[in-house]
């Protein structure tokens, strides 16, 4: 099963663990075969909000909220079950300076007119 491990951290940590450091443990995800994607994302100063009101586009520079904690990168893993998810966000480095989010990931429901047979 899909999860998805946000990686939240505070201003204040945001450069605490460096890359390698991350890029270390995802190699070790990825032989391991339970990686499936993961990426840092730049500081919350550069995010964008989109949001779409009675039609209307709105679009504000910064986080969708403000909060101590911000979203910093995510790790998309594959595990047997939560346990087994939990078990690898909690070795996930920035996990010592802020907080990972565990959620699982569900299929999109489509029509089945949009699904393609290739």
């Amino acid at each position: 099963m899909k999860y998805l491990c946000l990686v939240y951290l505070d201003n204040e940590h945001w450069n605490a663990c460096p890359d390698e450091k991350c890029g270390m443990y995802a190699q070790e995800l990825v032989d391991r075969g339970h990686m499936l994607a993961a990426e840092p994302l730049h500081p919350v100063h550069t995010a964008t909000t989109v949001r779409v009101r009675n039609g209307q586009l709105s679009v504000t520079d910064g986080p969708f909220a403000e909060t101590k904690e911000m979203l910093a990168g995510f790790y998309l893993i594959d595990a047997r079950d939560l346990n087994e998810a939990i078990h690898l966000a909690s070795k996930i480095p920035p996990a010592q300076h802020g907080s990972i989010e565990v959620r699982p990931v569900r299929a999109l429901n489509l029509p089945a007119e949009t699904m393609s047979t290739n």
